[in-house]
């Protein structure tokens, strides 16, 4: 019976669907997380019945068909890009985006990769880094003697040296923008890989048109709602459920037809 492997892509597609609900619970506390949703899409139709033609040779048209679909299948899994909460953490080199917009990373490879997670630090030689050790692009030091840093919500990084009155500017922090940022690659540690599909990424300095605001002592929380999540979860699982039955019940029928039979 057709229920059986119909039912099938359904428990199969939920399955999956809980897998991505489970991800974003376990990043509730993540930063910079984005959460994802899985997107759905109905496979192939059986038609039994053709719809527009003739019933027999020059009589009237068939009004409807008959057309019996053969399930469900994930289509696609896609990372939401909605601003998550600020929170004030008093540290001067963490910064959060307000607005769209990615910081710049240089990878292992000196491949540039992006991400909203600004909870920067600086290493042995002074260079703005994340908490792996990735340098920030453009690059940024700050000097050894600094007593403080400040970063403006335009970008520009200011250190305060030990001994001057006059702020000494380190540089200019620049965002990276997409077209489509659904299209970008999660790779994983809060970071992201450009793609065909995301278009290439429109460099700007922070607070021109289009593109996120700097803010310091802030970081952007992730944007995963326990409520909407766990009401994913109960749908997801009710649905399995269902499917679970169909499956059950499709077996009972098989059974009592071939119980008939003999």
């Amino acid at each position: 019976m057709k229920a059986l492997s119909v039912a099938a892509t359904g428990m199969s597609a939920q399955q999956l669907n809980l897998e991505v609900i489970a991800n974003n619970i376990a990043n509730i506390n993540t930063t910079g997380f984005k959460r994802a949703r899985a997107e759905f899409s109905d496979l192939l139709y059986q038609t039994v019945r053709l719809q527009g033609v003739p019933e027999r040779a020059n009589q009237n048209i068939v009004p409807e068909g008959a057309n019996i679909g053969l399930g469900t299948k994930v289509s696609a899994v896609r990372n939401l890009h909605q601003q998550g909460p600020l929170t004030n953490t008093g540290n001067k080199l963490d910064l959060a985006l307000a607005g769209r917009g990615w910081f710049q990373i240089e990878g292992a490879n000196g491949e540039v990769l992006y991400t909203r997670a600004g909870s920067f630090n600086t290493n042995a030689n002074g260079e703005l880094v994340t908490s792996d050790g990735y340098p920030v692009v453009p690059d940024i030091v700050v000097p050894e003697d600094a007593v403080d840093v400040v970063i403006n919500a335009s970008g520009q990084v200011f250190a305060q040296i030990d001994g001057q009155e006059a702020l000494e500017e380190l540089g200019q922090l620049t965002l990276a923008s997409f077209a489509n940022e659904a299209g970008l690659a999660p790779i994983g540690s809060n970071l992201f890989r450009e793609t065909e599909a995301s278009g290439p990424a429109a460099v700007g300095v922070p607070g021109d048109p289009g593109f996120a605001t700097i803010e310091q002592e802030y970081l952007e929380g992730s944007n995963v709602d326990p409520v909407k999540e766990i009401t994913e979860l109960i749908s997801a699982q009710r649905a399995y459920e269902m499917n679970s039955k169909v499956i059950t019940a499709a077996d009972e029928m098989a059974a009592t037809v071939t119980q008939g039979m003999r």
